[in-house]
């Protein structure tokens, strides 16, 4: 095979596990209720295909190769690990299972990736590991990359996985969509996972990265599942509400070269409509259920400004009445910043700095979109020198290079 060969190769084998992985992982532990397991199954399962695919080339269905061959491993790791009697039911059936001819994932190969992620969200896990440990096991994404998300190290991140993990295997956690009197507590857990997931997709540095762009449709399609098995609960037409908003005007956020786009610069003509349409459709279901949430409002938000494409105008009142109500359910410094510069585009610089300056200065510290806001309420003002602190320390704190030079230019 020849190197651009190998290359192509390599490239299937990474796209694969990147959309597979979810996938696997929750089919393989849905047996053994052994996620780690699974895990180091599909993680010998890739390092195979990496000696393999090259030499006899990508097999007709390669997803079905890795989960016959990460079967296989499972069935090792199991014996190797217990021989107890009570693995013996486990191993007769993912060995039975692994015989089944012409193996055809439409029919064979159920996603119990749902199923996970209220696994992941049981109440005997720590609460604080919820998202994590969706993001890692449904998502595919790696310790380092949570960690930074959740401002702690990879290190301690990993540990933390690696005790919820335990726990489910040692806690006889049922691996199987909660009755209905148990889904409310674990429902927000599950929203707020596939929010952090679109989220992290959303921001990716580069901004038009495909694994970004995977992420974030990952999470819509989570949604849109978990929407099947809930069509009544409001905040799940909300939350696919406001990401079906956000993902509306994905090919407007960036210019030429990658250049950041902010929302209030972005060409509406590139927004798209049909998405804007089923985001206003789902939000008007949630809003008919008379039950509002945080994911509720968000979308609301985002509807407002999604206004701007018929009118040409955005409604700042509404938006700032959508904020009060979502501060009330979720203070949080994202929501009261982002509360700012919509009281700030209402009634003006002035009021929006007098409510930046009731955020305790502790807690903003570090947090970059505060800087941001409060440099361009500062240049409003002409207030030149202390916009220029407050743009310098936002500039340092952008990771995105784009959005990096959005500030160098706006500073000036």
């Amino acid at each position: 095979m020849s190197g651009s060969e190998q290359e192509s190769t390599h490239r299937t084998i990474e796209r694969v596990a990147r959309e597979s992985y979810g996938r696997l992982v929750a089919y393989l532990s849905s047996h053994t209720r052994d996620v780690a397991s699974a895990e180091d199954a599909l993680s010998s399962a890739l390092v195979k295909a990496l000696t393999t695919w090259p030499r006899d080339g990508v097999p007709q269905n390669p997803e079905a190769w890795l989960l016959t061959t990460a079967r296989h491993s499972l069935i090792d790791l199991i014996r190797h690990r217990q021989v107890a009697e009570a693995s013996e039911p486990t191993l007769l059936l993912l060995s039975e299972e692994s015989k089944e001819p012409n193996l055809t994932l439409s029919t064979e190969f159920p996603d119990e990736r749902l199923k996970l992620l209220f696994v992941c969200a049981h109440p005997a896990i720590d609460a604080a590991m919820h998202t994590p440990l969706m993001l890692q096991t449904v998502l595919g994404l790696d310790a380092a990359r949570i960690a930074h998300a959740f401002l702690v190290s990879p290190t301690t991140m990993g540990q933390r996985l690696v005790r919820a993990k335990t726990k489910i295997r040692d806690g006889g956690i049922q691996f199987e969509i909660p009755q209905e009197r148990e889904l409310p507590q674990r429902l927000d857990a599950v929203l707020e996972a596939i929010y952090a997931a679109f989220g992290i997709g959303w921001d990716d540095m580069a901004g038009v990265d495909q694994r970004g762009r995977d992420l974030a449709e990952e999470a819509i399609w989570l949604t849109r599942v978990l929407l099947q098995l809930l069509p009544s609960e409001a905040e799940v037409h909300g939350l696919l509400a406001l990401m079906l908003h956000c993902e509306a005007r994905r090919a407007a956020r960036r210019g030429q070269h990658g250049r950041y786009v902010a929302l209030s610069e972005q060409d509406t003509k590139q927004w798209s409509l049909p998405l804007i349409e089923e985001a206003e459709g789902h939000l008007a279901q949630a809003f008919k259920k008379g039950r509002f949430g945080r994911f509720q409002l968000e979308a609301a938000i985002q509807s407002v400004h999604a206004e701007r494409a018929r009118s040409g105008r955005v409604e700042w009142g509404a938006i700032v009445g959508f904020y009060k109500q979502l501060i009330r359910i979720s203070p949080t410094l994202g929501t009261q910043t982002g509360y700012t510069a919509a009281v700030a585009e209402a009634n003006g610089p002035h009021a929006g700095l007098a409510v930046l300056d009731e955020i305790d200065p502790d807690d903003v510290f570090a947090y970059q979109p505060y800087w941001a806001v409060r440099a361009h309420l500062l240049q409003r003002l002409g207030k030149m020198s202390e916009a220029a602190d407050a743009f310098d320390r936002a500039i340092g704190l952008a990771e995105d290079p784009a959005v990096r030079q959005f500030l160098l230019q706006k500073r000036g």
